[in-house]
């Protein structure tokens, strides 16, 4: 079962791209919001992956972080959504919009994702609504993804005034309450509500 890629960007396409590890070129199929991340072909890259095995295939899901990666799991453990439909939802929406839609039981929302219709929203709704924030809060990325958005915040609230000690201190905080793999837009608002508290 392989669980992670670490290798050269080989070559890239919408549809999928190849992981060159040590010689031996790996085909992974992601969703669009990893594929608009990745660097240009020739840089080093790093995936997250599920490996999905049937009788006649064995194919590779590759995602940025592990968020991304239990977010398909949850979407396949749903009857009706295949790997493939999985992929096109991730892509039509991001993780922080879907839980929202979700646990919201906004069926318009993930109707309007390609693919989707009102039964799969309906059961989507059904049988992830509890489990859904707790991927989207509790899975902290796989490496990187971590340190560029804590980077963002920081330079972010420097911009806005704050001394770099004390807004890298109210981001930590944000940090150690979340347990990691916290999006921007949710650090951001948080680490003000510290400085400003």
């Amino acid at each position: 079962m392989i669980a992670s890629l670490k290798g050269v960007l080989f070559h890239k396409s919408t549809n999928h791209i190849i992981v060159d590890v040590h010689g031996v070129g790996y085909g992974v199929i992601v969703p669009l919001g990893t594929f608009y991340k990745l660097p240009d072909t020739g840089g080093q890259i790093q995936l997250v992956i599920h490996t999905h095995v049937t009788q006649d295939a064995v194919k590779l899901f590759g995602f940025l972080d592990h968020r991304e990666r239990d977010l398909f799991r949850l979407l396949i453990s749903i009857s009706g959504i295949g790997p493939k439909l999985a992929i096109n939802i991730l892509s039509g929406i991001s993780p922080e919009d879907l839980s929202g839609a979700i646990s919201g039981g906004d069926l318009g929302r993930l109707v309007g994702i390609p693919g989707v219709g009102k039964k799969t929203a309906e059961r989507m709704i059904f049988e992830l609504k509890d489990k859904i924030t707790t991927v989207i809060s509790g899975s902290s990325p796989a490496g990187a993804p971590d340190t560029a958005v804590k980077e963002d915040a920081l330079s972010a609230l420097i911009n806005l005034g704050y001394k770099n000690t004390v807004a890298k201190d109210a981001i930590d905080r944000v940090y150690a309450k979340r347990g990691g793999g916290v999006a921007l837009e949710a650090l951001l608002p948080e680490s003000l509500k510290i400085l400003s508290g």
